[in-house]
Parts: structure tokens; C-alpha cells; sequence
């Protein structure tokens, strides 16, 4: 396997890390750098890792074994993000309700006094609301389901790398490119979503939600062809 085949590799696997990278931007458009950073090192390192388990395992256990953990994974994979996104998509759908109706229930005039505080020089500014955070547990969970399929890959390093033409790189260094890869790509893809958040506003929660679902799906539906 050459170096541009496993770049190639590394950008299709960063793929599904870069969609729900999006998604966690359009949810969080405030997330600082630090937060933004940690989301790309998470979506890398694990992209990085479970090629590397996949491929020492290919040298215990025998190709059946792999190609059954290879549906195994499909469906985990599933599960985990059929789980967060069913949740995102309820929170997103609860909160676009309690908004219609408060819109719905308030007169003109109580609008402005209920969005707006008093302060100490007597100007009057916007009440801001706390907004929610993306926690570590679940970056992790993101993290593993959308790199638990990636097991599988190092199957296929593992035959490259007893082939006749060999690895490129080794497995430390392609699955180094293949990490490297995913944190770039998945920490602009962060950025591009909070840039598209602040347009679809309320709405992105439930958006998310639906791209984390569509994500399982095609992880499951993948796992059949």
C-alpha cells in the first residue's frame, strides 16, 4: 500500500468524525478553541488506535473471527449513535416546542421585558442563557462510534503489510496518517458547523440529531453490502 493510498484511507475513514464534527458545531456555535481542539484530538486519536488494535489482531485471531466482529461493530456502532442522536433530536424538539410556545403565549409588549435586564448604569441588555456544553463522556461515545469500523481497516494493513509491495509507512505510520488526518479534518469540519449553526439557530439540535442517526444507519446499512 503507497502513501497516497493511505492518504486516501485516511481522509474516507475521517469522514463520519467530520460529519459529527458539524453537528457538534452547529449545536455548540459558542464552543471555545480549547473545546474545538479536544474534539479533533478525541476523533484523531481513536481513528489512530483502533486500526492499530485491528491489525495485531489480525495476527491472533483468524479473518472469519474479524469478519463476524466486523457486523458485531455495524451494530454498536449503530446503537451508540442511534442513542445520542435519538436524544439530541427529543432535546431539540422539546426545546422548539417550549420557544412556539412562549411565542406564542407572550403579547408584544412582554417580549422586550422578558429579554432584557437592568443594569447597574441603567442601560438595558439581552439576558443570556446558559448554553449547554458538549461533555466529555459524550465526545468519547461520538468517538468510538464513529471509529469502532475502523477495527476492520487494520485487517486490511495487516494484508498490505505481507503482501509482496508492502506498507508504506509501517502501521505506526500510516495509522499515524490516518489520525493526523482526522483531527484536521474533523476540527475544520467543527468550524464550518458553527458557522452554519448560528443561520439554522434553534433548529440545530435536531439537526444534529438526525445527521448522528443518518451516520448509524449508514454504518449499519454499509456493514450488509
Amino acid at each position: 500500500m503507497q502513501i497516497w493510498e493511505i492518504l486516501l484511507l485516511a481522509v474516507a475513514l475521517s469522514m463520519d468524525a467530520c460529519t459529527v464534527g458539524m453537528a457538534n458545531g452547529m449545536l455548540y456555535p459558542k464552543m471555545p478553541v480549547k473545546k474545538v481542539l479536544l474534539i479533533g484530538l478525541f476523533f484523531g486519536f481513536f481513528q489512530f488506535l483502533m486500526p492499530v488494535i485491528g491489525y495485531y489482531i489480525t495476527e491472533i485471531v483468524t479473518g472469519a473471527f474479524m469478519d463476524a466482529f466486523k457486523s458485531v461493530s455495524a451494530w454498536i456502532s449503530f446503537g451508540l449513535l442511534a442513542f445520542l442522536g435519538g436524544r439530541m433530536l427529543w432535546e431539540g424538539i422539546q426545546e422548539f416546542r417550549v420557544k412556539k410556545l412562549e411565542k406564542e403565549q407572550a403579547c408584544p409588549c412582554m417580549k422586550n421585558a422578558e429579554n432584557v435586564q437592568t443594569t447597574g448604569a441603567g442601560m438595558r441588555s439581552p439576558i443570556e442563557m446558559p448554553e449547554k456544553e458538549l461533555t466529555l463522556w459524550e465526545l468519547f461515545t461520538q468517538a468510538i462510534a464513529t471509529s469502532i469500523d475502523a477495527l476492520a481497516v487494520g485487517v486490511t494493513l495487516q494484508m498490505a503489510a505481507i503482501s509482496e509491495t508492502g506498507l508504506a509507512l509501517g502501521v505506526w505510520g500510516a495509522t499515524g496518517v490516518i489520525g493526523v488526518c482526522t483531527f484536521g479534518l474533523s476540527v475544520g469540519a467543527v468550524y464550518i458547523g458553527k458557522l452554519l449553526g448560528g443561520k439554522l439557530a434553534d433548529k440545530a439540535s435536531m439537526f444534529g440529531g438526525v445527521v448522528l442517526i443518518a451516520i448509524g444507519l449508514k454504518i449499519l446499512i454499509e456493514s450488509f453490502l
